[in-house]
């Protein structure tokens, strides 16, 4: 590469830059996002990650000196030096995110004679590097990252490496595996004076070495593809969040019935069983909204069936569950069975709607079904069929779809590379896509529903990218019934969240092995606080029903399934936080309290908003928690005993008892238990306060199901408590159901203040 700079020019928002061969630029986004752009003789591709409303507006100067070009915004400084170094700083001065200036050491180099001998022991010897780009930046002032999206593992993801590439591989997820279902290439550096973010908007096979391979540096790789990513400034991390979804977007409000509890089993074979799953809910008093219909209610798989035997009269079916507040979520893969007469394999033929091998054939491979083929979701006319196919569903009354095996997954071998799809308009392979394939899926889903059901869409997906908050939910995919996979579902889960993937969940319990009393009885206490909130579990293993583990176990998951519920509003607020500015719902410690050391690394504890935090047990046998609380007063959510923060205790933990605190201050509103959301009325605005300085909550009404809201269908309210003088005021009014009362309870004197 040519060392010095040949020449730059402004260009509106873009700082157009020439090092000999090389062209690249930068622009500017906001006054804290910039944009680095590098030509590497790749085509320009299009991710579908970012937001069509995202402009280029932030205002900047721009001054040359001695070959180096700074680009100063009122929030940032960029500094572009010779080898096309990209630097940048605080508006002070100091450096925040370096370029590395020294070369790259790859470590563990093997001699030919070690390779001879893991090879003779069935390891792989592979030292092969195909990285068509590396950036390779400074190392020495970071702390923690943190996000990177669906990976196995610790919170803060230092000195780790990560690989972006849709996997679904069924084996136990320890924390080395490099990847799983979704790839998201985010991540967040926290320094000690402060943060920012990087995203890189690569649909190609990536490599997000964290500092594994030196303690100088960390680097990001691509296979193919432009060097194209994207600097986010913040003073803390929930400006980064907010930049990131600012760029690739933010989810709209849920239905309410999703943020209550969902039960799920491979498989609930019969309407018989599912109405027998319903009957028993209800008789055991556990709250529940949602059953979900694994893939065993098709006719032989087939995708938008159902089989005419074991749910006969599905329709009517359906509808006698939604007498009794369930709602049915059906599962669909992305592998059409290739069947002649069956209409979606038939009309998917007639308008070449399949990916297909380069010599123009229709691509094949195994699947559920048998043989079959798969939709080219990155063509938009393939969307809207697909889409139009869950008319049907619709008016069956299904609810919601979970999106399965869309990595995509498939029983005969990966997809090759070379496997013909299309972006848009322009024809590309299975290397641009295979990243991208559950994304579109899912927008396809996502507008399907949105114009046959009218309603907010209910989509699940397993596999995903960047940006896909905008059309689904997630789930982790297929862990296990193990202490370990417990452990590991908070981090996950947390930097999934900060990734921009708020409505985020595990299967409760573990999906594969088999979970024992006690382990059922710990992940329901981490669950009823998950945004998503599953059960779900493998044929050939332990059913995991809430009446399977005994009396002790049943009671547990009632009392924190019935917690979740009267939790409703609590995290319906969270949501409408979250469709403003990005900050998720679960969040680690460090989002609120960045100066503690003591929480860079917390795995095991999480907050639910700003005012709740949780630290659940989830080794085995242990009946004591080691609880770490930050600064400010934190009472216990059971005993309403005080504590000042700062400092660790031990708790006292029984198998009933999942640590829980709330924030000294807090206004927290509930509902009341009910079997399923819509099953009372709501009309008294119930709130419980903890004790401490003047408390102000915002809350947010609207009918929890349409996009009214959009059109100023709503209520929000500001409600502000003392301890003796209570106000509340509107925010917004638009919305013609109110509610007559408004009542705060002191938690810790019961006294009751009415409004």
């Amino acid at each position: 590469m040519e060392k010095n700079l040949l020449k730059y020019m402004i260009q509106e928002q873009k700082v157009l830059l020439e090092y000999g061969n090389v062209k690249g630029y930068l622009e500017i986004i906001t006054d804290e996002i910039a944009r680095v752009y590098i030509e590497t003789g790749s085509e320009i591709i299009q991710t579908g990650a970012l937001c069509d409303d995202v402009f280029p507006s932030g205002s900047f100067e721009v001054k040359e000196q001695d070959g180096v070009i700074c680009i100063s915004t009122p929030k940032m400084i960029i500094k572009v030096r010779d080898e096309l170094k990209i630097d940048f700083y605080d508006t002070d001065g100091n450096i925040v995110c370096k370029d590395f200036d020294g070369k790259r050491t790859q470590k563990n180099r093997l001699s030919e004679l070690d390779k001879a001998l893991l090879e003779q022991e069935g390891h792989s010897a592979s030292e092969e590097e195909e990285y068509h780009y590396t950036v390779i930046k400074d190392l020495q002032n970071i702390k923690a990252f943190y996000g990177l999206g669906d990976k196995t593992g610790y919170l803060n993801k230092k000195g780790y490496m990560y690989e972006m590439w849709n996997t679904d591989n069924p084996d136990p997820q320890l924390e080395n595996f490099k990847a799983l279902y979704k790839s998201i290439p985010f991540l967040i550096a926290l320094t000690d004076t402060s943060c920012y973010g990087l995203y890189f908007d690569t649909s190609y096979h990536s490599y997000f070495d964290m500092g594994s391979e030196s303690d100088e540096y960390y680097y990001i790789a691509a296979e193919a593809g432009n060097i194209d990513y994207y600097y986010i400034a913040g003073e803390n991390i929930s400006d980064v969040i907010t930049g990131y979804t600012y760029l690739t977007g933010r989810m709209t409000l849920p239905q309410l019935f999703a943020l209550g509890y969902h039960q799920s089993r491979w498989s609930y074979a019969s309407k018989n069983e599912v109405r027998e799953i319903a009957d028993n809910m209800r008789k055991n008093r556990i709250p529940c909204d949602v059953i979900h219909f694994d893939i065993d209610y098709m006719e032989n798989y087939k995708v938008f069936t159902f089989d005419d035997k074991r749910f006969e009269n599905a329709d009517e079916f359906i509808r006698d569950l939604a007498k009794d507040g369930f709602k049915v979520v059906t599962i669909i893969d992305p592998g059409v069975k290739k069947e002649e007469g069956y209409y979606v394999y038939e009309e998917g033929i007639k308008n070449g709607y399949f990916v297909k091998n380069p010599d123009g054939t229709v691509y094949e491979n195994e699947v559920w079904p048998g043989e079959s083929v798969f939709p080219d979701f990155g063509n938009e006319d393939v969307r809207k069929w697909w889409g139009g196919l869950h008319e049907k569903l619709v008016n069956k009354g299904v609810r919601g779809i979970w999106n399965d095996m869309n990595e995509p997954a498939s029983f005969k071998g990966p997809l090759p590379d070379n496997i013909v799809f299309r972006n848009g308009d322009r024809k590309t392979s299975h290397k641009e896509m295979h990243n991208l394939y559950g994304h579109y899926m899912a927008k396809a889903t996502y507008e399907g529903m949105k114009k046959y059901d009218k309603r907010r869409p209910f989509v699940i997906t397993r596999a995903c990218f960047a940006g896909s908050q905008k059309y689904t939910t997630a789930w982790t995919g297929d862990n296990h019934s193990l202490w370990v996979h417990l452990q590991m579902a908070i981090p996950q889960l947390l930097n999934l969240s900060m990734s921009g993937m708020a409505f985020v969940g595990t299967d409760i319990g573990g999906f594969g092995s088999d979970a024992t009393a006690e382990l059922m009885a710990r992940w329901i206490q981490v669950g009823c606080f998950s945004p998503l909130f599953r059960n779900h579990s493998a044929m050939g293993t332990k059913y995991q029903e809430p009446w399977r583990f005994g009396k002790e176990v049943l009671d547990i998951y009632r009392k924190y399934v019935e917690l979740r519920y009267t939790l409703i509003p609590y995290f319906y607020d969270l949501f409408h936080e979250c469709e403003k500015t990005g900050i998720p719902v679960l969040r680690p410690l460090i989002l609120h309290y960045s100066n503690d050391k003591e929480v860079v690394n917390m795995n095991d504890e999480f907050m639910v908003g700003e005012n709740i935090l949780v630290s659940p047990v989830v080794n085995q046998g242990q009946t004591k928690k080691l609880v770490y609380l930050p600064e400010g007063k934190w009472y216990d959510y059971f005993t309403k005993e005080l504590y000042e923060g700062g400092q660790y205790i031990i708790k006292d933990s029984p198998l009933d008892t999942c640590p829980i605190f709330v924030k000294a201050g807090s206004l927290i509103p509930k509902y009341p238990v009910m079997q399923y959301i819509g099953e009372k009325v709501i009309d008294t605005l119930e709130l419980d306060y903890y004790p401490g300085e003047k408390a102000e909550y915002i809350h947010y009404l609207d009918d929890g199901e349409s996009f009214d809201y959009l059109e100023g269908k709503y209520n929000c309210y500001r409600i502000s408590y003392d301890g003796e003088n209570a106000v509340k005021e509107y925010i917004h009014k638009g919305f013609e159901r109110d509610y007559k009362d408004c009542i705060i309870k002191n938690t810790c004197t019961g006294v009751v203040k009415t409004l």
